[in-house]
This record gives C-alpha cells, sequence and structure tokens, in this order.
C-alpha cells in the first residue's frame, strides 16, 4: 500500500524540488483581506508660499484700490531697451524717453535720428569709459555688461559710487548742460558692449528741432519747482526763527492721476464625475481631495504673479531708483547692506530663490561672515542683520544663472507694500478665494468654478529695493 506525503495533499509548490513546507499563511494572501492605510494625495509643486503668508493683506471692498501720493516732479529714471542684428545693437527710440531730460518727449521723427547717432562700442574688463574731472561730453546707454562708477572719497581715496548693468544708462545730465565734468571715473566689470551720443551729434539735431528744444526749455523749469529729495513738492515749513517774522503759508499737493490697482483673478474649473464622487468616499473624500490640491495649485499661481505679473508683480513695480546690481557677480554681504540702505525704514524681509540665498551663504563662508538666524512664526529662518531671508521659488533663475533679491517693508501704516484682496465672496471657501457649483453635465460631470481674487501694490518707491545680476553658479 502506497502512503501519499501529507506535503504533496496540500499542494505544496516546494515538496517537489525540495523547498521547505510553508507552514503559515503568506503575506500575498493576507494583504487580500487586510485594510490599506493610505496617505492623502501629494503634491510635489507645493512650496513655503512664504510671500503669502508674511504680506499683510489689505481688504479691497469695491475691487479696486486707489494709491494716494504727493504730487511728484520727478521725470524719467529708467531702463532701456534695445534691439540686436547679430552682433550689431541699436536702441529703440522710444526708449529714449527714460532719459530724464527726454522724459515725455514723443516726436518719433526727433527720437529716430537721435537713436541712429549712437554709436556702437565694445570694453574690456578694466577699461574705463570716463574718467573723473574730465568733460562729459557723451551720453552712455549700456546695452549688455557691468559698470562700476567710481568716485573720490572724503579723504582722497577711492570709493565705489554704483554698480549699473544692462538697460542702464549715464551721462543724460549731457542733454541739457554741455559745460560740466565728469564727477566718477566709469569702469568695465565685465564685457560690455554699450552705445554712446556724442553732445556735438546731439546739437545738431537740437539746432533742427523747435520741438525738442522748446520741450528742453520746460524740463529746465520744472527743474527749479521747489521740491523735496524724493521729487515730492515741497511743504513750505519755518524753524529756529525768533520774533515775529511772516511765516510761510502752504499746503501739500496731491497727486491728480493716482494709481490704481484692479484685482486680478487665478481660475480654474473642477470636474469630477458623479459617480465618483457617489461611490468612492472612503477613507476619503473625493471632491475634497481634488479641491485641495486645485486650491494649492491656485495659490501656487497667486505667489507667482504677486512676483512676476508685469502689471502688479513686485519685481515690474520696483522703482528703477530702487534697483541695484551686485557688485562683483555672487550675492555677497556688501549688496545686501547696499539693499538695506534703500529700504532703511523697518525693513521687514528679504526674498530670494533657494539657489540665489544658497549663494549668500557660499559668499560669505568665503569672507569668514556667519549670518545669524531668526524665529519666524516658529521656524528657524536666516536672516542678515536682524532681517529674515525668506525663500521663493517663484524668483526667476535666467538661463546665465542669475536671480534677483527682494526687500521689502510692509504695512499700510508703514507706507509698504501690501497684498489685497476681497473677502466675504459667495460661496467663500477661503479668504479671497470662493467655490461655485456650475451644475451637471449630460456626461454625470459635477464642475466646479474655483477662482482667487488678489492683487499687490507698493504705497510709496522706498518700500520695495531689487538686487539684480546676481550670479548663483560662481562660488570662487
Amino acid at each position: 500500500m502506497t502512503v501519499t506525503d501529507p506535503v504533496d495533499t496540500a499542494g505544496s509548490a516546494g515538496s517537489g524540488n525540495g523547498e521547505q513546507p510553508q507552514l503559515s499563511l503568506g503575506r500575498a494572501a493576507a494583504r487580500t483581506i487586510a485594510t490599506t492605510t493610505k496617505s492623502v494625495p501629494q503634491m510635489q509643486g507645493i512650496s513655503s508660499r512664504w510671500l503669502l503668508k508674511v504680506l499683510p493683506w489689505v481688504e479691497v471692498s469695491g475691487g479696486t484700490y486707489r494709491v494716494n501720493r504727493r504730487l511728484s516732479y520727478a521725470v524719467g529714471d529708467g531702463r532701456v531697451t534695445f534691439a540686436a542684428t547679430g552682433s550689431q545693437v541699436r536702441v529703440i527710440p522710444p526708449e529714449l524717453g527714460e532719459l530724464a531730460p527726454l522724459r515725455g518727449f514723443d516726436n518719433e521723427e526727433v527720437l529716430n535720428e537721435l537713436a541712429g547717432r549712437f554709436v556702437q562700442h565694445e570694453y574690456e574688463p578694466g577699461d574705463t569709459l570716463v574718467e573723473f574731472g574730465h568733460q562729459a561730453d557723451q551720453v552712455f546707454l549700456i546695452a549688455h555688461g557691468k559698470i562700476s562708477k567710481i568716485g573720490t572719497g572724503a579723504y582722497g581715496d577711492q570709493t565705489v559710487l554704483g554698480t549699473m548693468a544692462d538697460g542702464g544708462y549715464f551721462g543724460e545730465q549731457v542733454l541739457t548742460n554741455a559745460d560740466g565734468i565728469w564727477e566718477y571715473t566709469a569702469r568695465a566689470i565685465t564685457a560690455c558692449t554699450v552705445l554712446a551720443l556724442p553732445r556735438s551729434e546731439f546739437q545738431g539735431v537740437l539746432d533742427r528741432s523747435g520741438t525738442l528744444r522748446a520741450h528742453l526749455d520746460e524740463v529746465t523749469a520744472n527743474a527749479s519747482l521747489a521740491s523735496n529729495d524724493h521729487g515730492e513738492a515741497a511743504i513750505d515749513v519755518a524753524s529756529g526763527h525768533d520774533g515775529e517774522p511772516q511765516l510761510p503759508g502752504t499746503f501739500v499737493d496731491y497727486d491728480t492721476s493716482p494709481r490704481e490697482y484692479e484685482l486680478s483673478v487665478a481660475q480654474t474649473v473642477l470636474r469630477v464625475h458623479s459617480r465618483v464622487a457617489d461611490l468612492y468616499n472612503q477613507p476619503m473624500n473625493q471632491l475634497e481631495q481634488q479641491l485641495r490640491l486645485t486650491i494649492e495649485a491656485l495659490r501656487e499661481r497667486q505667489e507667482n504673479e504677486l512676483v512676476n505679473n508685469s502689471g502688479f508683480g513686485l519685481l515690474h513695480n520696483a522703482d528703477f531708483a530702487q534697483r541695484v546690481s551686485t557688485r562683483t557677480g555672487p550675492p555677497g554681504p556688501d549688496d545686501f547692506d547696499e539693499l538695506l540702505s534703500l529700504v532703511w525704514k523697518d525693513p521687514g524681509f528679504f526674498l530670494a530663490h533657494p539657489k540665489t540665498i544658497g549663494a549668500f551663504g557660499r559668499e560669505c563662508n568665503r569672507r569668514g561672515v556667519y549670518p545669524d538666524a531668526v524665529d519666524l512664526g516658529g521656524h528657524q529662518v536666516p536672516a542678515w542683520r536682524g532681517v529674515p531671508i525668506l525663500p521663493c521659488n517663484k524668483i526667476p533663475v535666467t538661463d546665465t544663472r542669475t536671480s534677483s533679491v527682494l526687500l521689502m517693508r510692509t504695512g499700510e501704516a508703514d507706507q509698504g507694500v501690501v497684498g489685497l484682496h476681497q473677502t466675504g465672496l459667495p460661496d467663500e471657501y477661503q479668504p479671497g478665494l470662493n467655490v461655485r457649483f456650475m451644475g451637471i453635465s449630460e456626461q454625470a460631470i459635477m464642475s466646479y468654478l474655483v477662482s482667487a481674487y488678489y492683487s499687490a501694490a507698493v504705497l510709496v518707491p522706498d518700500a520695495l529695493a531689487v538686487l539684480e545680476n546676481a550670479e548663483i553658479g560662481r562660488g570662487d
């Protein structure tokens, strides 16, 4: 009689090849009746969004926010744009209106003639463009590169007065004063492409253009109006007097065309099939999770717009007088100190791309400087001079590995930067964000309109400063 092997009767796969028989329930089989613990859906695109957290938000009940300021006599001080054909560069004629003496001048024929008289020059690092004490007889436009302005200190030593880069210019006073001298030396830090207009060429155009001469006469007349250091109409005040002198009469004049900021919007239509919403809501609500991730994406877009929008974005709304370039390339302690000198009244925080913060840290290490950290909402963040340095991955990094750093003062009470939104919206889900049911289609798909309303405003120019051309790829 043959005895049957009990392992064979159990159907063990190992009975024929010498493997040990299975003595308990396997994991694969056990998992078929076990409950799986699940995480909520994750999203790599979610960032810290520090700007949205620390920016004070102002209620804009009418959808529009008007920034009233004192009347200002200040004239143009912007950036010049160029067009290139191969290695040849030319200035776009209307861009000459960014030069202070030509601001508001719109005679296209004259501007075209002036643009055609600029001569292109190439300079190597270390070359001198103009020298202190020599006659100022040219206007310079910087098409590409970085130039340092070097002056004489109180004791005869050299000191750096500033750094200019792409789109900058100097020597515009030559257009209204033919007898001036250079009060500084301009020297190329990098290879530079520069356009120059000699005073003699400008004079030739001026002698034939009555409209240009009339415009310059008006500019000269406006320059004689009383104003403070910021170009605002002066308020006459007497002080230090004795007796009964006649006191000055005055009033505060307002800008008659104040800027208005309308709330912008980021929107999307969230679609969820009714069968999914009905049947697959355990252990997590499908609509809730879909909505959560959609709102995260909208908030990321909101922060991106606050930084980069061409209308109200902070990078585009910094006054040109509040923009500086790095002195040597990488962002260093000197550059951050320069920003603090521009926003010296209660600076709130620096905002920089994480790679820029890393480059700043390397530069500090190279110099043997170790910035402290400060507590911000329970988080330890790096700081410079006690001012927090917050990361923001929405600040662009260019193909040439350069980026920008923002420093701002915030709040209405401090005449700073403020965020704008409106609360109490119909079907509001979060402050300034609502979710509205749009109906069910014939395909049984439910649609929800998700909208976020926002903007930002810079109340006075010195509330925001930008460090430009910060190189993040150099560690030397």
